[in-house]
């Protein structure tokens, strides 16, 4: 009745909801019509002659198909439905589907031609999975289905998610499977699922089941909206599949086969032992309300050296960025390309914008205060290193231009996120009481997602020695702007700065690594870069978006495509992110094969 898809199922049953406009049930049959089959068999129930009238005889030439009805499916499982099509099941060998999945077209030739005369299609546990799993030998063989009541999260290295396609012999049906399904009927009644059946055969010495665990080939089980929502994104093709994907703005580990090279993280950190603590305070964490801005502003401090007075602790850097620029007054000086998250919240008359005229859009101390000598403005933006150029000024000349700024009566806006990835880490810090106090109108960003490796916590700083502006920002968010993980983060990273800095060294040496590698690729153009991503210029026979559709159609590798970027004017950049080397090397292949 698929009651949890709301309206799509108000007047019509699960498999005629559409995925990307193309109704379940007619993707399904396409795709058997292609195989040689004696005849398709299908158990109906809710809304069942809609299905009917919907199919029609539109395959009548591909698909000799049969109806069953079960007109008590209201009140009974798909243990029942099945037993319904017994006299089917003892015809011939036979496939069993499930009609609210959507499949990859080669799950079919995995299972039809596999020598093993019984066989379920099995994929490695992901946390999205829910429904019955199973567990199995060596060699393949099935030696328990795990109903839901069973399921322990401590064995889930150990389990396989059955994918609801089964094949199954005419003698392994006659013999074994319709025997135990009278008997299982008959013991413990209808409202049950015929994977029961099966688990009772898997615990005979010679139960003759085996699994065929899936590689990269997609599909989805759709319950709900969110199953919709995710079948679409994985399911999209051509360049919808790419759009499917930005629009979503994270929550990729929803696909476990996609490499995110999007989005910047630190691939080395948190340390194990870091997470472990994490992991041993969990229930309390989870169950208990977080502290309030003192507290959390004491923590920050802690972290950064930084009296609390001239920090404040947000929900994420871009909480924090949104309540500043509200509050910069005058004009505010951008450089382009830029993270638009700062532009986008003050009024585009209010900008002045410098773009450097590199190919790598790289710039100095000097550009920056001979341009904006001649181009006054009340706050200046710099992002060291810059994101999406990579671009890094040295500790000692952004030092000069906060002095210059000062001199000039300019709040100068420092956002170091990737300054912990530079060479010259971990001396090169504005986050510094002395510091501070030096330029009092200087405001330093930091977000914790991108350098500590912890974007799901959602943490950023911001630290001033303008306490009025300090004091204005902690009273526009919310009393509880941050979660209690986020506060125990805080509170115990100090345990693991050195665990941190070796993590920073290990990303230098990686991102080197892949410096090199990525000039081995005939159409990109690398540009050096001291933060954890790079940009590259795209050159022929591509351009940046083709290149990123292609990449993630066909090797599940997610970039950043810059050509719609403000001041990049449609040129070919594309923005990589650095993650570890196994996804690395993942990725070069992927860049390789298209050359």
């Amino acid at each position: 009745m698929g009651k949890r898809l709301g309206d799509l199922t108000k007047e019509n049953t699960k498999c005629v909801v559409k995925v990307n406009g193309v109704p379940l049930i007619d993707r399904l049959l396409n795709q058997l019509s292609e195989r040689n089959l004696s005849k398709v068999v299908i158990v109906v129930g809710y809304e069942g002659q809609k299905l009917m009238d919907h199919i029609g005889d539109r395959y009548k030439d591909r698909l000799c198909i049969e109806y069953i009805d079960n007109p008590i499916y209201y009140k009974t499982n798909n243990i029942y439905s099945l037993a319904l099509a017994e006299d089917k099941l003892l015809e011939d060998d036979t496939l069993l589907i499930e009609s609210d999945l959507i499949l990859d077209d080669r799950m079919f030739s995995l299972i039809l031609d596999n020598p093993y005369p019984n066989l379920a299609l099995v994929a490695k546990y992901q946390p999205w999975m829910d429904g019955t799993m199973v567990t199995l030998d060596d060699e393949n063989n099935i030696i328990n289905f795990v109903p839901k009541k069973a399921f322990k999260y401590s064995n889930v290295d150990n389990y396989y998610k059955t994918i609801n396609l089964y094949k199954f012999s005419k003698e392994f049906l006659v013999n074994k499977y319709i025997p135990f399904l009278h008997a299982y009927c008959s013991a413990l009644g209808n409202n049950e699922y015929y994977e029961q059946v099966l688990r009772v055969i898997c615990m005979l010495d010679h139960s003759e089941l085996k699994a065929l665990p899936i590689t990269n080939e997609k599909w989805y089980e759709i319950d709900d909206i969110q199953d919709l929502n995710i079948a679409e994104a994985l399911f999209a093709e051509g360049d919808e599949h790419l759009s499917q994907y930005m629009k979503r703005y994270g929550g990729y580990w929803r696909f476990s086969d996609m490499l995110d090279y999007c989005y910047l993280v630190n691939p080395y950190f948190p340390s194990t032992r870091l997470k472990d603590e994490m992991r041993a305070n969990f229930d309390t964490l989870l169950s208990e309300y977080p502290s309030g801005m003192g507290v959390n502003s004491l923590l920050a401090g802690k972290c950064f050296g930084v009296h609390p007075k001239y920090i404040v602790p947000g929900n994420g850097a871009a909480e924090l960025i949104k309540s500043l620029m509200e509050r910069l007054e005058g004009r505010l000086g951008v450089v382009y390309p830029t993270f638009e998250e700062y532009p986008n919240r003050r009024n585009p008359d209010n900008l002045v914008r410098f773009l450097p005229q590199s190919d790598d859009f790289h710039y100095t101390v000097q550009d920056l205060m001979d341009f904006y000598a001649a181009n006054p403005v009340e706050n200046l933006l710099v992002i060291n290193p810059d994101n999406p150029s990579g671009n890094y000024i040295q500790f000692a000349d952004i030092q000069k231009l906060a002095a210059w700024c000062h001199e000039r009566g300019i709040r100068l806006v420092v956002d170091e996120s990737f300054v912990d990835f530079s060479y010259e880490f971990p001396n090169n810090t504005l986050l510094d009481n002395n510091l501070l106090q030096a330029y009092p109108s200087m405001v330093v960003m930091k977000s914790i997602s991108k350098s500590f490796g912890v974007p799901g916590l959602r943490l950023g700083v911001m630290a001033s020695a303008d306490e009025p502006l300090i004091s204005a920002v902690k009273k526009d968010v919310s009393i509880w702007n941050m979660n209690s993980f986020a506060e125990f983060f805080m509170q115990i990273f100090t345990k693991y700065e050195n665990d941190y800095r070796n993590a920073a060294e290990k990303f230098r040496v990686e991102r080197d690594r892949l410096y090199a590698m990525l000039q081995s690729v005939p159409y990109l153009k690398v540009f050096e870069s001291q933060a954890n991503y790079f940009l590259c210029k795209v050159l022929e026979p591509y351009n940046s978006y083709e290149l990123a559709v292609r990449l993630l159609n066909e090797h599940d590798v997610l970039i950043k495509d810059c050509s719609s970027k403000a001041a990049f004017d449609g040129r070919n950049y594309i923005r990589i992110a650095i993650r570890n080397k196994e996804d690395n090397d993942r990725l070069i292949k992927a860049l390789q094969s298209l050359s």
